[in-house]
Order: C-alpha cells, then sequence, then structure tokens
C-alpha cells in the first residue's frame, strides 16, 4: 500500500485545482447526500462528547464543523488544499480551526491531542493508507475514536462497478467488475480549465480493517448507508428503488486506539 509514485504525489495537489468546482458542487456545508446521509450516520457513531477535542482529517471546506459545533465539542479541520481551508476559515470564521496539512503525515498536529478523529468521505482520496492511519493514531489520545466514511468499498468502485437490469426479473442490480485488486484510480476532470484531476483509491474491505490493526485500532462498530432518491417518487422504478434499499451507497467503521 506505500505507493509514492510521481502520479500519486502530483494528484495530492489536485484538489487546489477543483476547489472552485468543488464548492459550486458541494457548498460550505456539503451536498445533500453529505447532510442527508454522510453526515448523520458519521455522527451517530462517533458520538462526540462535550468540549471533546475532534480532529476532521481531509476536511474540505469544512462541512462537518456545524454538526461537531453543535453537539458543543471543539472542532479542528486539516486539509492539504489551501483554497478549500481559505473558504472554510472565512466561512466558519470564530468558530471552528482549520489547518494547512497533510492527511498522511498530521506534521501540525501535536501528539495525542485528540479525543477523536473522522475521515468523511475523503479516506479515498488519501494514499498511502497506512501512513494516514499511523498519523491519525499518533495524534489520538490512548482510548481515542477513530470514524471513516467512505463509498463503500465492496459496491461502490469508480469505472469498475455500476447498475444493471435484469430484464426476467424486472430487478436493478450492482455490477462489479474488479475488487480485489486495489486500484489508482484517476477521476474525471474538473474545473474551467478542466486542469484538475483527482485520484481515488479503491481498497478491498479488509485492506482497511487489516491497516487499522497494524496502526493500533480495534474495530468496533460498522455501519452501511443505502442509498437515497431525492427525485420525485414518480419517476423512480420499483426495480430502482429496491436496489437503493438493499445495496449500500456508504461504509462507515468505527476503531479506538488501543
Amino acid at each position: 500500500m506505500e505507493r509514492k509514485t510521481n502520479r500519486a504525489r502530483a494528484s495530492s495537489k489536485s484538489w487546489d485545482a477543483v476547489a472552485n468546482w468543488y464548492l459550486g458542487w458541494a457548498g460550505t456545508e456539503g451536498s445533500r447526500h453529505h447532510r442527508e446521509l454522510a453526515i448523520p450516520a458519521l455522527m451517530a457513531l462517533l458520538a462526540p462528547g462535550r468540549d471533546e477535542n475532534i480532529l476532521d482529517i481531509g476536511c474540505g471546506a469544512g462541512a462537518l464543523a456545524p454538526a461537531i459545533l453543535a453537539a458543543q465539542a471543539r472542532y479542528t479541520g486539516l486539509d492539504k488544499s489551501r483554497k478549500l481551508i481559505a473558504h472554510a476559515r472565512r466561512h466558519h470564521a470564530g468558530h471552528a480551526r482549520f489547518l494547512v496539512g497533510d492527511a498522511t503525515t498530521l506534521h501540525p498536529v501535536a501528539d495525542a491531542s485528540f479525543d477523536a478523529a473522522a475521515f468523511l468521505l475523503s479516506i479515498q482520496d488519501i494514499d498511502p493508507l497506512d501512513a494516514a492511519l499511523r498519523s491519525a493514531a499518533r495524534v489520538l489520545k490512548p482510548g481515542g475514536r477513530l470514524v471513516m466514511l467512505m463509498t463503500h468499498p465492496c459496491f461502490r468502485i469508480p469505472r469498475q462497478s455500476g447498475w444493471g437490469r435484469d430484464e426476467g426479473r424486472a430487478l436493478q442490480y450492482r455490477r462489479i467488475d474488479h475488487y480485489l485488486t486495489p486500484l489508482d484510480i484517476p477521476m474525471q476532470e474538473y474545473g474551467g480549465s478542466r486542469a484538475g484531476v483527482t485520484r481515488s483509491y479503491h481498497r478491498p474491505l479488509e485492506v482497511y480493517v487489516s491497516a487499522l490493526a497494524a496502526s493500533g485500532f480495534v474495530v468496533e462498530a460498522m455501519k452501511e448507508i443505502p442509498a437515497a432518491y431525492f427525485g420525485p417518487p414518480e419517476k423512480e422504478a420499483r426495480a430502482l428503488r429496491l436496489a437503493r434499499q438493499e445495496i449500500p451507497l456508504f461504509l462507515a467503521l468505527r476503531a479506538r486506539r488501543e
């Protein structure tokens, strides 16, 4: 998992190039999928306590900050994109702390300084995984919690999965072309100049569990979150509605530092 190719290193800077596109799509509060699915699921596992220090790794524009602050916990967000951090600081001025930093090293963050940490739809954009989890373990207090919420690695593999239809049974199903092989996947170009290309790192579920264990974490909870349909109900076919209910969109894991 320790991939350090020139292409991967270049991709770590790509979020500045796509920052304007991302803010236009998700906004500072996150997309509807963030607000109605991902953030509630992550918060249920994270369960931040009053005055706890929470670190949001790969925070982007700080979509998780309002939920953490509403729980009366202290929020710190870290992201490598200076543009996204600058936007987050303007939007959340005076209420949250934001740092520019690399998720694989967390160099601005002191050892054992946080009660809990979260990766909200960011872990699949971060490589190498092992370094990111070791760094998360370093900055957590003993017994600290780590929650990762990601697009489900078993069902939502960029460019290697999609919807199919069984006409004979009138069913919608999920087609998986590759799963066990880790993949470094360039995503489509974004932005007005089309100069920004982000990367997604597919890993099978066993890689996440093994990497957590190797970094001193014990997995203690898992939640699979089905997809939602936000359009007019009359336009959604029964087969697709059932598939959305049964095939999860997101996976969340909670682990504790031993």
